[in-house]
């Protein structure tokens, strides 16, 4: 057993029931799950989560580990344990010459397309900007960029890590490289991402993106279209369809939202004039009730479809609002 209790150990923030703030701190993406930790660490960087694995470890403690907070099962929160928090943790620094970025495990992909979109470079990350980086590189990473790119486990260069003994090791193609074929993609019971470094491509930053939608009556023909324009598109376009109701994006007039529709999302990350040539076809096809597609900031089409995914979680107070030590 530790002989300091947890608050002496770290620099960050911690969080237990009954601190202003912890009810916002349990909170994650999936309103659904209720779990009541005994302790959040919200750690200032990675000797913090040195520290908190090591208590966990010395004290017996269920460990839960949260990034973004986005994964539906709840992963990032625990009943009776300790949540190792990495959300404070959102620091990016990119090499332009290089082509490369090293972004904090705590990271949301606004973070990282913020910092990299600044060099005009970018990394495959997701349909949603409040979606963590470490869940979903460590799970594979689609996004829009994956035909051109591929996945963002497929641009990992390396990974800093804290292992569940509590050491701190460095993961890539040279150094402990078994671990670092797991991290691609294996999930995230490898041990603790305090730091993701990624390879970068250059993307817009004004790509040519947007939705055309249909009317339900109209879904055959236009997922005909939809199948024939994958067939033969640029590896530059990344193109989604989508049979739902029509989610109540800004984009979309409201008297489509909760109207069944067939949608057909796409972003081509190469040249404008390469992206409307690619797209002329779709767009003249059928009787869409919406067309937005257009030349547009990346960071924007990261962003559309965040209205319709919202967190659970509130809005958290500054760092450092209330520090206490959970057990002794």
């Amino acid at each position: 057993m530790g002989s300091r209790c947890l608050l002496e150990r770290v620099q960050g923030q911690v969080l237990t029931p009954g601190d202003p703030g912890y009810e916002n701190a349990r909170r994650v993406w999936n309103g659904d799950v209720d779990r009541r930790p005994r302790a959040v660490v919200r750690c200032a960087g990675m000797a913090d989560v040195l520290e908190a694995v090591r208590f966990a470890r010395e004290r017996d403690l269920p460990a839960a580990v949260r990034g973004g907070g986005h994964a539906v099962a709840g992963h990032g929160i625990c009943d009776d344990g300790l949540v190792i928090d990495l959300s404070a943790m959102t620091a990016v620094r990119v090499d332009p010459a290089a082509r490369t970025a090293r972004a904090q495990g705590g990271c949301l992909y606004r973070h990282l397309d913020h910092a990299t979109q600044a060099a005009g470079l970018a990394v495959t990350g997701g349909i949603v900007s409040h979606t963590g980086i470490g869940g979903l590189t460590l799970g594979g990473g689609i996004g829009w960029l994956m035909r051109r790119h591929g996945l963002a486990a497929d641009n990992l260069r390396s990974c800093e890590v804290v292992t569940a003994d509590g050491e701190r090791l460095v993961a890539s193609a040279r150094q402990h490289p078994e671990l670092f074929w797991g991290l691609h993609g294996g999930g995230g019971n490898f041990g603790i991402v305090t730091s993701f470094e990624y390879d970068l491509h250059p993307v817009g930053p004004v790509v040519v993106a947007g939705m055309v939608a249909y009317d339900l009556a109209d879904g055959p023909e236009a997922l005909r279209c939809f199948r024939d324009l994958v067939a033969q598109a640029p590896d530059d376009l990344g193109a989604v369809a989508n049979l739902r109701l029509a989610p109540p994006l800004a984009e979309i007039p409201a008297h489509l939202h909760g109207r069944p529709i067939v949608s057909v999302t796409v972003c081509h990350a190469g040249p404008v004039e390469r992206g409307e040539a690619a797209l002329r076809h779709l767009r003249a096809f059928g009787r869409p009730v919406l067309d937005t597609i257009a030349p547009r900031p990346y960071l924007a089409h990261q962003r559309l479809f965040d209205p319709a995914s919202p967190t659970a979680a509130a809005t958290t107070g500054s760092p450092g609002s209330s520090r206490r030590s959970p057990t002794r």
